[in-house]
């Protein structure tokens, strides 16, 4: 079996705009002033302590439960509003679906979300069923730690060749590379094409138009079942 591992904000869902919703309520609730748009969006992807952390700096570590605690606050309560809805990207479900109906093919998350938050998006956008396994920053440590990827493919029992890392920031890229898998990046979320190289992907992507292709180089998938 390949497994086929998602990240999911900036990956699959573009979550810039509620992101930054709660990056700025976290930042009023410490009374710290608030980052430009492209360093904040800079942390996508680790875990919300240390994604607070790399932004404030240790000076402003005892500062970071509060900011965490409004982020996850603010969020809660858009979600009971029906206002925080991150949209795919394009071509995200199609992709998804045709991967999800293989015969010879796993499908996996890796995020630095809660599991609330990864059940939000499976909610919002119909996907309950389709990923076989679901790591989260409720029971790992932060990307690029590479025990997201372990997890899965010890749930899944994939073989490291078969495995692939499918991200958008160099976070996911170096994860990969720890766990000893493949590494796709995507050009359209948080992280520059320079930085996804420097920090391991085999390839990079510029929509999802071209996933099957890359996977095919990267997996020798048999194109048969394609």
């Amino acid at each position: 079996m390949y497994l086929i591992i998602f990240d999911v904000d900036g990956t699959l869902v573009d979550s810039q705009k509620t992101i930054l919703q709660g990056l700025q309520v976290g930042f009023e609730a410490a009374g710290l002033p608030m980052p430009d748009r492209e360093t904040a969006l800079s942390i996508v992807g680790r875990s919300l302590d240390e994604a607070f952390l790399d932004l404030v700096g240790p000076e402003h570590q005892d500062k970071i439960p509060m900011m965490s605690n409004a982020y996850k606050q603010a969020k809660w309560s858009r979600r009971r509003e029906g206002l925080d809805l991150d949209p795919l990207y394009p071509g995200a479900r199609e992709a998804i679906i045709r991967l999800n109906a293989r015969d010879d093919v796993l499908l996996g998350i890796a995020t630095g979300k809660a599991m609330r938050g990864v059940t939000h998006m499976l909610d919002t956008h119909d996907l309950h069923g389709r990923f076989v396994t679901v790591q989260t920053a409720d029971t790992s440590p932060s990307k690029p730690h590479p025990d997201m990827v372990l997890r899965a493919m010890a749930e899944t029992g994939a073989d490291r060749t078969r495995t692939i890392m499918i991200g958008d920031t160099g976070f996911d890229m170096a994860m990969a590379k720890a766990a000893g898998t493949h590494a796709l990046g995507v050009a359209w979320g948080y992280h520059d094409h320079d930085r996804l190289s420097a920090d391991g992907a085999d390839k990079i992507i510029q929509t999802y138009a071209e996933l099957d292709l890359a996977l095919g180089e990267l997996l020798d998938f048999d194109k048969e079942t394609m």
